[in-house]
């Protein structure tokens, strides 16, 4: 291949690649219901469940920094990306296998300080770990997690069944693990240049575990079943709100509106987006990372959830034409970007 033929990846981004890959690929099986493109793929074998699938990969260096993310830390959290992807369907997580790329700069203490991680995740989400593989590396750490979930046909959730008029609701609050990332940037920018000078996380608890320590929101499931609420459409918020909504209207055809006085803000996540000069919005819109499920409803459900301190209200869908709106504070109105996370950029 000539240098004039070549397309760089980060060009193309993480979505793009993803939509190139599923053009490529021809469903054979009957049992496959639902292929690449959503939170996770749909299988029907012989039974009254469908069976969910999804798989992450986290690289060093990319997606996490052991200069300050502790191993247990890495191997809860690594559960928690994937079983996040089941829970986005509406369905329940039921087993996980987790594969390990290391470097020899890893013992077998470290290595069981992931499992340690692994485990305490499992147990508390009531997952089993059911196999996966190991391997050596030439340089650093890479973790593969597959977790399985199921759900009956008829509670599953896609990313494309929005209709215009529905309203648009975000569990928990936003922002967060961002903030959180940048405490842990600046510490170690500082201990880089002054390895004397001991961290200063006064009042980052909350920021910090979201950062290091997310908790897939298996319960907000459990309350739709309470409240009798099932979405329409739904993902987790893993690269950020602005990216997931504009990927549920685009799969789905319609627009959306959203209101920034209405963003779900934790005040120590907004204490310490202005002490670092970022505005609290862009954190919320693009920080990534939350991992809480931002979903499509109906009016008919508003009575049901209004008020409702598991979720905020934070606009609605419109016809495809008005297109993708934030209103600000002050009543002015600008275009919504997916300005989160890129996989795939330099």
């Amino acid at each position: 291949m000539s240098e004039d033929n070549r397309t760089e990846l980060s060009d193309l981004g993480e979505f793009g690649l993803i939509d190139l890959i599923k053009k490529k690929v021809q469903i054979r099986n009957a049992s496959t219901i639902k292929g690449i493109g959503d939170d996770a793929a749909v299988l029907k074998y012989d039974s009254d469940s469908h069976t969910v699938i999804s798989t992450d990969l986290l690289v060093e260096g990319v997606h996490f920094d052991l200069s300050y993310v502790p191993l247990k830390h890495l191997g809860y959290k690594a559960v928690m990306v994937n079983i996040s992807d089941i829970i986005a369907m509406n369905a329940v997580p039921r087993q996980i296998t987790v594969s390990l790329s290391l470097s020899n700069r890893f013992s077998l203490e470290a290595v069981e300080e992931i499992y340690d991680g692994i485990n305490l995740a499992c147990e508390l989400y009531k997952v089993d770990l059911i196999g996966g593989d190991t391997t050596s590396s030439i340089s650093g750490l890479t973790i593969s997690v597959t977790a399985i979930g199921e759900a009956k046909e008829e509670k599953l959730v896609y990313r494309n069944g929005v209709k215009e008029s529905n309203l648009l609701v975000v569990s928990g609050d936003l922002g967060g693990a961002y903030m959180g990332l940048q405490i842990l940037e600046r510490e170690k920018q500082i201990y880089e240049e002054s390895p004397n000078v001991q961290p200063d996380l006064s009042d980052c608890d909350y920021i910090l575990e979201r950062q290091l320590k997310p908790e897939a929101r298996l319960d907000i499931i459990r309350e739709f079943e309470t409240l009798g609420v099932k979405p329409n459409a739904m993902m987790d918020i893993s690269d950020g709100l602005s990216s997931e909504v504009i990927h549920l209207c685009k799969q789905s055809g319609v627009g959306v509106s959203i209101y920034e006085e209405k963003l779900p803000i934790d005040q120590q996540t907004f204490d310490r987006a202005r002490d670092h000069h970022l505005d609290p919005t862009m954190c919320a819109l693009n920080g990534g990372e939350d991992y809480e499920l931002v979903f499509a409803i109906d009016l008919g459900d508003y009575e049901k959830i209004k008020n409702h301190p598991m979720f905020t209200i934070i606009g609605h869908f419109v016809v495809e034409s008005d297109g993708y709106n934030l209103t600000a504070k002050d009543g002015t109105t600008h275009p919504l970007e997916a300005q989160g996370w890129n996989a795939l950029k330099d």
